[in-house]
């Protein structure tokens, strides 16, 4: 496999690598961001590689991400090969509520920023990048057909949602004739699998490729962090150490389970001769319904290693230890459908569908 094995997103004609290049480390208004001739080294290297598939947001390092990448493209000339991909959703004025959210309002503000600062004239991949427990799904789902319809974007999907309201938005789009999701934007790696209980099926179901980000846990994976002899502490410089007091939820990634996962994953890539941060990738890639893994860099050497994911297979026994040790429990409903109970609904007798889920 290669950046080159292009993959569809979804039930749509968008082709895109199996890798995408996240830049949400292209600025240096975060701590952790790039400098521009980094940012610009890790993006022609990425492009060089075969690599198509580019995510941003519009306030990824306060609007510098897309700015960048827009440069970037435009300086390549590869515009019709590239496919952009950005989100809305977060404030972008402290004050007006209306800068943010995803009501029809902010929706039209933030696109016309992104096409500005993008450099660019249509999205590929217009993402609503957070749920904001407010807005109806059918004036977010109307308002995204209304940019397709215009031009303006080619495809559209949603990221951190809920999966109930994944569903409820694409079965809006199908019954009323709208711009359907191709794909959803979650948080997936082996230290986060919570996505199986209801995306991973759904996703199969409607027609929607999964874009996973933090694919490393944030570098967890990566083995740069190390636990503490005295406990559930680390050791380690990064971004989970300089946001561990932010009251973000998904950098709270010091846990008794994934040390242990972390321990496994170091055993594994031991033997594979690979490093941790390629076979947690590699781990990804090869998931159901998996359409591209989000990979970001702030230096070009982690992103010559990234690239390496592509190229091997982890063996079926040492895929096996990856997978239980970061099993989840299945929790209720899910232990209905578990083989035990499920023997029970069809009298103890296999029953397997002849319907071919659709990924």
């Amino acid at each position: 496999m290669s950046l080159q094995s292009y993959r569809t997103l979804g039930r749509s004609g968008l082709k895109v690598s199996p890798l995408a290049l996240g830049t949400m480390t292209f600025g240096t208004e975060w701590k952790t961001g790039a400098d521009k001739p980094s940012a610009k080294a890790i993006f022609d290297r990425y492009l060089d590689a075969g690599g198509n598939f580019f995510d941003t947001a519009d306030l990824y390092t306060g609007g510098t991400s897309e700015s960048w990448l827009g440069e970037f493209i435009a300086d390549r000339k590869v515009r019709s090969r590239a496919v952009i991909s950005t989100k809305f959703s977060f404030s972008a004025e402290q004050g007006n509520p209306n800068a943010g959210g995803n009501g029809r309002k902010n929706i039209m503000r933030a696109v016309e920023g992104s096409l500005k600062r993008l450099r660019t004239d249509y999205l590929d991949l217009y993402l609503l990048h957070a749920w904001d427990t407010v807005t109806p799904v059918e004036e977010v789902m109307r308002t995204l057909d209304d940019l397709v319809r215009s031009g303006k974007v080619r495809y559209v999907g949603l990221s951190d949602t809920p999966a109930w309201y994944a569903a409820r938005a694409q079965t809006l789009a199908e019954w009323r004739g709208w711009e359907p999701l191709c794909t959803l934007q979650l948080e997936y790696s082996l230290a986060e699998r919570n996505i199986e209980r209801e995306f991973v099926r759904l996703c199969h179901e409607c027609g929607m490729g999964i874009m996973a980000w933090s694919p490393l846990a944030g570098g967890l994976l990566t083995g740069k962090y190390r636990q503490e002899i005295s406990g559930t502490g680390h050791q380690g410089e990064g971004r989970l150490e300089t946001m561990k007091d932010s009251g973000n939820p998904s950098v709270e990634k010091f846990t008794t389970r994934n040390w242990a996962i972390v321990s496994e994953l170091e055993k594994v890539a031991r033997e594979l001769d690979r490093s941790m941060a390629q076979v947690a990738l590699n781990w990804v890639v090869g998931r159901p319904a998996l359409g591209a893994a989000i990979i970001g860099a702030t230096k070009l050497s982690q992103l010559e290693d990234n690239l390496k994911a592509l190229d091997f297979t982890i063996p079926e026994p040492l895929l096996k230890r990856l997978d239980s040790v970061s099993a989840i429990d299945p929790g209720f409903p899910y232990v209905f459908y578990e083989p035990y109970l499920q023997g029970m609904i069809h009298g103890g007798v296999p029953v397997k569908t002849t319907h071919r889920m659709t990924s």
